[in-house]
Formats: C-alpha cells, sequence, structure tokens
C-alpha cells in the first residue's frame, strides 16, 4: 500500500479529513522549503504538494505565478524540486509527497527518467495539471511500477466518463477543482461542490481532495465534509510573498494558519481570514 492510500485510509478510520497544503519549491530561497515542510508537518498537515516551479503555469493564478518567478530566479528545476523533496524525506518516512507541476520538464527528463529520479527521491505521487487521463497511460504506467501515485484534476465540468478515465488511470487520490479559472480566484458554491461530489462519488473509490476556492477555515471545514480533504495553496504563498524580507516570519504565519484550519477541521469551527 501507498503512503497516500494508507494515509487517507487512516484518516477515514479515525473520521477525520486530509489537510494539503501547497507550496512551491525554492520560494522565496532554496534553503526555506525543507524547513517549511517539516514546520507544516508539525502544525498537522496531512500530505504536501510540493509545486515544480515553471515558465508558464497556466492553471495558476498571479499568487502562485510571482511564486514560481521568485523560484527560477534561483535556478529552480526539476531535478532541484527533486533533490529538495530527498532531503525532507530523510528526516520524514512517513509524509506523502505529491509533486504538482507541468508536462513539459518531465518530457524534458522523459517518462522513463522522470519516474526513476521520482522514485529515488521517494515521491509519492505526481500531479501533472497538463497531462489528461488520455494522454498519461504511459506516464501512469511507469510512475505506478515505481509504487508513485499518478494524480488527475477533475473539473466542475469534467463528465461521468472523464471521472471513470481518471479512475481507471490513477491512484492516490483525484483532486477536485472546485470552481472554473485558476488558483486563487472565483466564487465557491458549495451547493454545486456538493452536487459534483455526488456524481464523481458514484464513479470512483479514490479519495477526493477539494482544492481552488477556499476561502476561509469555515469553508474548508464544509468543503472538507463533502470530500476526503482540502488543498490549501495561494493563502500559503500570500504569507511568503508578504514576507519576502523576513522568511521566518512567514513560517510563522503559515504555521499559524495551518494550525488553526486543522483545528478548525478536526472540531468543526470555522476562523476567519483564510484565503485558498
Amino acid at each position: 500500500m501507498s503512503r497516500l492510500a494508507a494515509k487517507f485510509e487512516e484518516l477515514a478510520q479515525s473520521g477525520r479529513k486530509a489537510l494539503i497544503p501547497f507550496i512551491t519549491a525554492g520560494d522565496p530561497s532554496p534553503g526555506f522549503t525543507v524547513p517549511m515542510m517539516h514546520a507544516m508537518v508539525k502544525a498537522g498537515v496531512d500530505v504536501i504538494e510540493l509545486g515544480v516551479p515553471f515558465s508558464d503555469p497556466m492553471a495558476d493564478g498571479p499568487v502562485i505565478q510571482r511564486a514560481s518567478e521568485r523560484a527560477l530566479a534561483h535556478k529552480m528545476s526539476l531535478r532541484r524540486t527533486l533533490e529538495i523533496a530527498a532531503e525532507f524525506r530523510k528526516t520524514d518516512q512517513t509524509t506523502p509527497v505529491v509533486l504538482m507541476g507541468y508536462l513539459n520538464p518531465i518530457e524534458a527528463m522523459t517518462y522513463e527518467g522522470f519516474a526513476n529520479a521520482a522514485q529515488r527521491a521517494d515521491i509519492d505521487g505526481v500531479l501533472t495539471v497538463d497531462l489528461p487521463p488520455e494522454e498519461g497511460q504511459e506516464c501512469s504506467a511507469l510512475l505506478k511500477a515505481r509504487g508513485i501515485d499518478p494524480i488527475f484534476l477533475l473539473a466542475p465540468n469534467s463528465s461521468v466518463d472523464r471521472v471513470k478515465k481518471m479512475d481507471a488511470v490513477g491512484s492516490g487520490y483525484l483532486y477536485y477543482v472546485s470552481l472554473k479559472g485558476v488558483t486563487g480566484a472565483g466564487h465557491l458554491d458549495v451547493a454545486d461542490v456538493e452536487n459534483k461530489l455526488q456524481q464523481i462519488r458514484a464513479n470512483t473509490q479514490l479519495p477526493v481532495a477539494i482544492g481552488f476556492g477556499v476561502k476561509d477555515a469555515e469553508t474548508a471545514n464544509t468543503i472538507a465534509h463533502l470530500g476526503d480533504g482540502v488543498v490549501i495553496g495561494s493563502a500559503l504563498i500570500s504569507k511568503i510573498e508578504t514576507n519576502l524580507d523576513n522568511p521566518e516570519q512567514a513560517k510563522n504565519e503559515i504555521v499559524e494558519l495551518l494550525t488553526s484550519i486543522r483545528q478548525a477541521l478536526d472540531c468543526g469551527l470555522g476562523t476567519e481570514g483564510v484565503q485558498e
């Protein structure tokens, strides 16, 4: 059983929901990322999504786009992101790490070369934003053969047939994009999410994590009850962006935010001031 499968099974048995933070590797500097990952684990997160910096992150809003720009200015790359993940794994053998990025750097490394490198770095899952299941079978097979879960994005307008394809090709969990548009934008309609989740649940046994459009811990709590977990991204990156001259302060604010969300998810209570 993969770390992701084991984690979601453990959470389901205890009646808890997954808290999944996203940060961009190398933002604001390469030395910040591993200590931040460890601090997030101490704050109670369950899975870490580690963003691979990319020059054209088309699914991301301006906050995460700027994070990629800052990381790329430090010469971050897919290979260096894998090195960061491997460094984290030296002292944390339990927290699942999912790479989230775009296809171009993977293709440049070749599917097999990337799968081998991800295995060496002890990566648990790979979410490639612009690789649909129809075109992802080769890469997914290589990843699965190495014990790595290929994860796919579901959109509000995804058809039942598409859910079934992702269920067949993917593993670990499905990432449901809860609104149309880019990260950090738009209004989240909880009723729409609930209706869509019912359709998704009828066609997959995989856990479903919900991201995009989570504006506060109260919403995160509501959304988590519909799915199996929530992804928090832009809010964390914003803490980094507003504290570029004081990374330690950024880390403290991220920990405080994640702690409050963890408590809200566990206790069914919301707090103010959280943005996705």
